[in-house]
C-alpha cells in the first residue's frame, strides 16, 4: 500500500469541510427565487498537485462558482443537494479514518512496535 502523505489527507478534509458548508448554503436557500446554488472544485487540481509533494498540495485551493442561470425556474435540486450532504459526509469520515490509521502506524514506527 502506497503511503499518502498527511498533508493531502488535511487539504482534503479543508477542502470537504468548505464543500459542506457551500452544500448548506445551497440548502438554506432552496426556496429563494431564482437562486444559482454554489459549486465547488477541488479534486482536480489535488490529484494534479499530488504528486509534485506537499508544498504543491498545500497550495491548492477549492474553487467556487455559481451554477449557470437557467430561464424559467429554479436551478436548484433539494434531493442533490441533500444526496451530496450524505456523500460529503461519507467522504470526510473515511479521510477522518485514513489519517487516523496513518498517525497509529507512525506511532507504532516511533515506538518501535511497542505500546506505551
Amino acid at each position: 500500500m502506497e503511503a499518502t502523505s498527511p498533508v493531502l489527507l488535511l487539504k482534503l478534509l479543508d477542502c470537504l469541510s468548505v464543500r459542506s458548508r457551500v452544500i448548506a448554503e445551497n440548502i438554506a436557500n432552496a426556496g429563494t427565487p431564482h437562486y444559482r446554488p454554489l459549486r465547488i472544485k477541488f479534486e482536480d487540481a489535488l490529484k494534479a498537485a499530488a504528486p509534485a509533494g506537499d508544498a504543491a498540495v498545500a497550495a491548492v485551493q477549492p474553487v467556487i462558482e455559481r451554477g449557470p442561470a437557467r430561464p424559467g425556474g429554479t436551478e436548484l435540486r433539494l434531493d442533490l443537494e441533500l444526496a451530496s450532504a450524505a456523500s460529503t459526509s461519507g467522504r470526510y469520515g473515511t479521510v477522518v479514518e485514513l489519517l487516523n490509521r496513518q498517525l497509529q502506524l507512525d506511532e507504532l514506527a516511533i515506538s518501535g512496535g511497542h505500546n506505551t
